[in-house]
């Protein structure tokens, strides 16, 4: 039975609920969350005490609803305070929160409300149930949809007749007063769920992933030991809470070590909230890295001496962090000579004229940037690393709650993902692949027993499906299993692996690589825009037509640039032809899954012809 007393030490906790009330115990009035207030264009705070308070007045509400115990809530939010006090509610009170991502299709979203029978569904706007709706599931189970949106006026809760009520959030709150008479619910135990997270779904139906309490909060007390954050540090949280990194690492992390997160407003706005906010911790994917570097080299690249500049600060930086980390010295590559005389410059010069600016895009003072989701390529870590921004590079995957590995400060391959967490075991198994064992592995999938079986051993042992080589205790992933393309030549090539090289290229928004029984490799590419004009422009082309895209000096420079930039590739591995369009790939436009990976089966359909065209010319050119 898990004790529902609080604890006094971070050892004692055992579930979810709990670690809130230890953090609320230890530091009431220390600064919980951050938020912009629009209506008085300022930042706000809450302290943990009052956090606990406003969690308190949901859960009632939550209590007076009578739900199933353990029914599971979807919630269906941006990042921010509504739906974290969502999260905590749920929790407090027995029942299971199900993330959803905000931006994910409505057919996706009514396929998980059936398939985890949810009772409850919190969503930020009313257009988005009725979308919800009008895929045609039905939701037997689901007893009420809250609106948060403030501006919402709708039926009060609860309704007669068919199908859920639906109310605003300040109608739903009211109810709380009428909480008093309803039974208490059962305190969740370590052993109960404390999320169904549902996976991306590459390549079919999402599957939803049991995580239990011991799950999560063992997970929290190792990257705790890891990362080490205190109550100084400020997170700036943007990644959406439905993704399991951010989940752990940017939300119940800060809760253990009594961190501050602030909300940032938005994507688009990030760079801004960055310099006000100043946060010391950031927890991100590398997508975010990778449009700081793509903006950085679009704004020096029109100024050769600029650019000179960057690569002498790049390089000289780099050989600093290598020397400091016991590194291999890196030997001389093309940026290398591209800096010319300016690799003369001392460091302090360098930094002062190109480290401290780029930094400063971050606010300043971060102490430690988590990035992980996905690889970080290469250049991305030799840019950030080598001008001065502490990043370590971790592994997971949502089945493990989601952290196995992550890199320390004082420990730092960006080769590779670190070495397994405490209490984590990991082995190589058949075909290479990374196997892991421990509290943090998942209960199994949602009503999925076979599929679990197929992934989870009676010995507790699950199959990651990449690909790993273990040196020394460092994990170095080498691709997935199941992605790798094996060409009618008998050349396997890592496409994920292949797609970060090339988006190194700032005129490349998006990548796809084909191959399978194929003579050679070839890309499918989105390009960015105003780098598009710029080439069309070089090349006396009108942006205006849409031939000019096929043009072939078009395919012609951009296969430079592709040569370029897979240099470290096998000759094999470098594609030898590309289709290109102006058209991102979207959630929306199902090409993307809500974690932005790729869709592989729906853009090999989408873009069947186009492939096949590729695969006639001449050459392969």
């Amino acid at each position: 039975m898990t004790s529902t007393t609080t604890p006094t030490s971070i050892s004692d906790v055992q579930t979810l609920p709990q670690l809130l009330a230890y953090r609320v115990g230890q530091t009431p009035q220390g600064e919980a969350y951050r938020a912009y207030d629009p209506a008085h264009q300022s930042w706000k705070s809450l302290s943990w005490a009052q956090a606990a308070q406003r969690i308190a007045t949901w859960a009632q509400a939550l209590i007076s609803l009578q739900l199933p115990a353990a029914a599971r809530i979807a919630i269906l939010l941006p990042n921010g305070l509504n739906a974290m006090c969502a999260d905590q509610a749920t929790l407090a009170t027995g029942c299971v929160p199900v993330p959803l991502h905000a931006i994910d299709n409505p057919g996706s979203i009514a396929y998980i409300l059936a398939d985890c029978e949810a009772s409850m569904l919190f969503v930020s706007h009313v257009e988005q149930w009725e979308k919800i709706q009008a895929v045609g599931t039905p939701f037997p189970a689901l007893r009420a949809v809250v609106i948060t949106d403030e501006g919402a006026s709708l039926t009060a809760i609860p309704a007669s007749g068919d199908g859920p009520a639906v109310g605003s959030l300040a109608q739903w709150l009211a109810g709380a007063a009428h909480a008093g008479s309803a039974p208490v619910p059962k305190v969740p135990e370590a052993d109960d769920l404390a999320a169904i997270v549902y996976t991306s779904g590459t390549t079919g139906k999402p599957k939803g992933v049991m995580l239990t309490h011991h799950n999560v909060i063992s997970d929290v007390k190792a990257v705790l030991e890891r990362i080490a954050p205190t109550v100084e540090d400020v997170f700036l949280s943007f990644l959406p809470l439905s993704h399991t990194f951010e989940r752990t690492g940017g939300y119940y992390l800060p809760i253990a070590a009594g961190s501050c997160v602030a909300y940032a407003r938005s994507v688009p706005q990030l760079a801004e909230d960055l310099k006000t906010v100043r946060p010391t911790v950031l927890v991100s994917v590398p997508r975010i890295y990778e449009r700081i570097h793509a903006k950085l080299l679009e704004k020096l690249s029109p100024t050769p001496w600029k650019m000179q500049l960057y690569e002498a600060a790049q390089n000289k930086g780099w050989a600093r962090f290598c020397a400091a980390q016991g590194l291999p010295t890196p030997t001389p590559d093309a940026s290398s000579q591209a800096a010319g005389w300016m690799a003369a410059l001392p460091w302090p010069v360098l930094q002062a004229l190109v480290a401290k600016p780029l930094l400063a895009q971050f606010g300043g003072r971060v102490r430690v940037a988590v990035s992980g989701g996905a690889p970080l390529s290469p250049t991305i870590a030799k840019c950030f690393l080598g001008l001065g921004l502490p990043l370590v590079q971790g592994y997971g995957m949502t089945e493990t709650a989601p952290v196995v590995s992550v890199n320390s400060l004082e420990d730092n391959d960006p080769a590779c993902v670190g070495k397994a967490l405490p209490g984590v075991d990991v082995r190589i198994g058949d075909n290479r692949e990374l196997q892991v064992r421990g509290p943090i592995v998942m209960k199994g999938y949602w009503k999925r027993p076979e599929d679990t079986a197929k992934i989870l051993s009676a010995d507790g042992w699950l199959g990651t499906g990449d690909q790993a080589e273990i040196v020394n205790g460092r994990i170095y992933i080498k691709g997935r299993i199941k992605e790798i393309i094996v060409t009618s030549t008998g050349e396997k090539i890592p496409p994920g692996d292949l797609e970060l090289a090339l988006l190194a290229d700032p005129l490349l928004e998006q990548a796809f690589v084909v191959g399978e029984n194929r003579p050679f490799i070839a890309c499918v590419a989105v390009l960015k825009r105003d780098e598009w004009q710029r080439l069309a422009g070089d090349l006396g082309l009108s942006t205006q037509d849409a031939d000019s895209l096929n043009h072939p000096s078009v395919h012609r420079a951009v296969l430079a640039r592709i040569e370029k930039n897979t240099a470290s590739f096998a000759r094999y591995a470098v594609p030898r032809t590309v289709h290109l369009t102006l058209t991102p790939w979207t959630i929306e436009n199902t090409f993307m899954t809500p974690t932005l990976k790729l869709k592989r089966n729906n853009l090999m359909a989408h873009f069947a012809e186009a492939i096949e065209g590729m695969y006639q010319k001449p050459g392969g050119r």
